[in-house]
């Protein structure tokens, strides 16, 4: 049986922990970050843990990983 093919946009987005859970980072970290709070600032640098209903999706596509 072939290998199956890992989905690189998926693998750049999502990291997994230690104890197998999916964690990725908050959106809207790029540009236009000066006129923010410094609460909404430091809230960003978090991680935070992926959806239940998307992680099997996930899982799918980085079989490797």
């Amino acid at each position: 049986m072939p290998k199956i093919k890992t989905h690189q946009a998926t693998v750049k987005r999502f990291k997994k922990t230690s104890r197998n859970k999916l964690t990725q980072r908050k959106a809207g970290q790029d540009h236009f970050n000066a006129r923010e709070s410094g609460n909404a600032t430091r809230k960003k640098r978090l991680d935070i843990l992926t959806h239940k209903t998307i992680e099997k999706t996930i899982k799918q596509l980085t079989p490797y990983n």
